[in-house]
């Protein structure tokens, strides 16, 4: 009753104007984000952080947030208009999405990814909504011991299973556990790994590095795969939902919401892994399986709610536990930090207005994605025609004074440059560059716990290993990582049948 009761307080905080037109503008940016190929949530949030230290935390929390959702709302018009996933988990919507339009049906492909995208997120925000406080009262108990064993298990889910190898994804977390161990130490005030530089005896900025990796590091890949001449978009034709689409659709936006949600809770889970296996699902509970791979519209319906439920679920570990597990979330986190907030299991107490009319923005922003989605559809797809070298030319631009923004300081933008180069070696020989992210926010939390878990047991270090929640995280750790590798096989199994 509690959780209802502060969701309330927070609709009336965030339906004041002033929140109402952040969350449109943070939808739309979103929208806007996920129709443009290879320009994802993760990229965005980056971009805007520096410049929205201006507006107060929930102003600029409510706007990532509408980016977040819009974004995986954007993704399935390129995914099915262009056969382009803007997103990996818009993957799968591009399968059957394409064929559609291609069929004359592009219309209720539109209609379907929308619908259920605004089913799932409702459904899902519900979950969190109900789920999250509890989450975070029983993590208050958590003592640093525990907190090592989670960060263990999202160090280890995220490195091993992002990616194409496990190998690639371990090396890009030991580059960001590094990049975090440079600065001053707390404990001994001895300098790490500054060069003798001044301006890096407080560290790397967190933001330098997500807008270097997210934004100049895509800019430099995509600049050097840049095709010429126009991009072919298919029109959006034929009729939107008929009652026969509905009577097919209702299920698979249901099951992929109950898909989605609990993989997104889980580290390493997110939005990919999800929405492939919907299509599974789907594929084999149809009474048409035949149409698949020919443009079944359940193809569609289930990988897009499994995406946005997904979605929702990456929210319920960043904010109870303060863990991010998608690279969108990771900057998020930056962003919470970046006004001095910590997500985790005081963050319902110490900032409880703040969080709940960040979750009621989360149902607002869903209409909000509905009505920008359904009849606006064909505005979307001009913005598949910016020539990609002004667009690109433009992302440099704000990347460049946004990490100036930060600190006023030149040597920001030299370590802009040389982490954007990072960024795009990493892209062209396949290094997924989350566990990077992820590395660098938790790698300093997860010292510091290390530390106290040490000085509370007097340096004994089975102390880090034989606390009993420990004890079951790490046998949580095992039997995920075993259930992910199944599901990679089963994936790659059902790419190769299609």
């Amino acid at each position: 009753m509690d959780s209802i009761t502060m969701l309330l307080e927070g609709f009336a905080t965030a339906a004041q104007p002033e929140y109402l037109l952040y969350a449109l503008l943070g939808v739309t940016l979103g929208t806007a984000v996920g129709v443009l190929p290879g320009i994802g949530p993760a990229m965005t949030v980056a971009l805007l952080l520096p410049l929205t230290y201006t507006l107060e935390p929930t102003a600029a929390l409510i706007i990532f947030a509408g980016i977040y959702y819009g974004g995986m709302y954007g993704g399935s018009t390129t995914s099915i208009l262009l056969n382009t996933p803007g997103e990996s988990a818009s993957i799968v919507t591009a399968l059957e999405g394409n064929k559609m339009a291609k069929a004359g049906r592009g219309a209720a492909a539109l209609a379907t990814a929308a619908i259920g995208s605004f089913v799932a997120g409702t459904i899902a925000t519900v979950l969190l909504t109900l789920l999250a406080p509890t989450i975070a009262d029983l993590a208050v108990q958590l003592g640093p011991a525990d907190y090592v064993a989670l960060m263990v298990v999202a160090f280890t889910t995220v490195a091993a299973l992002l990616g194409s190898s496990p190998v690639r994804g371990l090396a890009s977390l030991g580059l960001g556990l590094f990049i975090g161990l440079v600065g001053t130490d707390t404990l001994t005030g001895q300098q790490r790994f500054t060069l003798g530089v001044a301006t890096m005896s407080d560290g790397i900025d967190v933001v330098v590095v997500a807008v270097g990796v997210f934004a100049v590091g895509e800019a430099l890949y995509v600049a050097s795969r840049l095709r010429h001449g126009p991009i072919d978009v298919i029109p959006v034709g034929g009729k939107w939902m008929t009652r026969g689409f509905w009577a097919r659709s209702w299920k698979p936006w249901l099951r992929g919401t109950f898909i989605g949600f609990p993989i997104g809770t889980v580290p390493a889970g997110g939005a990919d892994v999800s929405t492939f296996l919907s299509y599974a699902a789907e594929k084999k509970l149809s009474k048409r399986p035949e149409e698949f791979g020919k443009g079944a519209i359940e193809g569609v319906a289930g990988p897009e709610a499994a995406n946005n439920a997904a979605a929702a679920g990456v929210l319920v570990p960043l904010l109870t536990l303060g863990l991010p597990t998608t690279a969108t979330a990771a900057v998020i986190v930056a962003a919470f930090q970046s006004y001095g907030i910590q997500p985790g299991p005081l963050l319902f107490t110490n900032n409880g207005p703040m969080v709940w009319a960040l979750i009621a923005s989360l149902y607002i922003g869903n209409v909000m994605l509905l009505v920008l989605n359904l009849p606006l559809v064909k505005i979307w797809v001009k913005v598949l025609q910016i020539p990609r070298p002004y667009l690109y030319a433009g992302i440099l631009l704000f990347a460049a004074l946004g990490t100036y923004a930060v600190n006023f300081v030149v040597d920001d933008l030299i370590v802009l440059l040389v982490i954007g180069v990072i960024g795009f070696f990493m892209r062209r020989h396949g290094y997924p560059v989350a566990p990077l992210v992820v590395g660098l926010i938790l790698g300093p939390m997860a010292e510091e716990q290390v530390r106290r878990t040490l000085q509370i047991s007097e340096g004994d270090l089975s102390a880090l290993v034989t606390s009993p929640f420990g004890a079951v995280a790490y046998g949580i750790l095992v039997v995920l990582l075993v259930v992910a590798v199944a599901l990679r096989l089963r994936r790659k199994k059902s790419e190769v049948t299609v």
